[in-house]
């Protein structure tokens, strides 16, 4: 493969194809297949510029497996081989092995804080 590096907030991503044969046996044609969703990152850029100059880093690296937004990104076949370029705004989740820490999901904090009902 080519080396691509890309630019700033973007990431590469190689699509995981969805399986030809239903569960049930059953073949999928290609017309009937979904757009993938998911995939894993090839390359990722050096991160996004903060409005006071700095570097904000990447929350991902190469190697992780990401579920994306259905329509994102920029299709391009090296090699015979489809890769999708986009920003990592349009990552959605970070796929996390059962082996590795879990990820906790924090209660919405209420913005009425300190009023009392009644």
């Amino acid at each position: 493969m080519e080396k691509l590096a890309p630019l700033w907030n973007n990431v590469i991503v190689k699509p995981v194809t969805e399986e030809t044969v239903s569960r049930g046996g059953i073949f999928i044609p290609d017309t009937a297949k979904e757009k993938p969703q998911e995939g894993k990152i090839i390359a990722v850029g050096p991160g996004k510029v903060g409005k006071k100059g700095d570097l904000l880093p990447m929350d991902v690296k190469v190697g992780d497996r990401v579920i994306f937004a259905k329509y994102t990104g920029s299709e391009m076949k090296i090699d015979n081989e489809k890769y999708l370029i986009m920003p990592e705004s349009d990552i959605l989740a970070v796929k996390v092995s059962r082996g590795a820490a879990k990820a906790e999901i924090a209660p919405a904090k209420s913005k009425a804080r300190g009023k009392k009902n009644g």
